[in-house]
């Protein structure tokens, strides 16, 4: 998977298109990312005991890393992401549009 956390995303597709994110937490077996701020759903739950009160809670719920394209740092466009080894034999990500390292 090519998003990784801490990313700064571009929703591209679904109720949330067009907007801007950080991706809080990468799940690469599900092939899905939770970004700040995006996809909220609304979350029915019973009391349980005095731990947690009764109620509709909203949180952010994971969306597809399909729907999601990396903000690149340097162009501050939404970009492709390739990859390229560097001398020293290290793997990194780079950015399509401009081919700068993005790690």
């Amino acid at each position: 998977m090519k998003i990784k956390k801490n990313d700064n995303v571009l929703v591209i597709n679904g109720k949330d298109r067009g907007k801007k994110g950080k991706v809080r937490f990468a799940y690469p077996k599900k092939e899905r990312v939770i970004v700040e701020g995006i996809n909220f759903i609304k979350r029915h739950t019973r009391a349980r005991r005095q731990v947690r009160q009764a109620g509709i809670i909203e949180r952010e719920a994971p969306i597809h890393v399909s729907n999601v394209m990396l903000l690149c740092s340097k162009c501050n466009h939404p970009a492709r992401v390739g990859y390229r080894y560097l001398e020293d034999g290290r793997k990194v990500r780079i950015c399509r549009v401009c081919n700068e390292v993005i790690d």
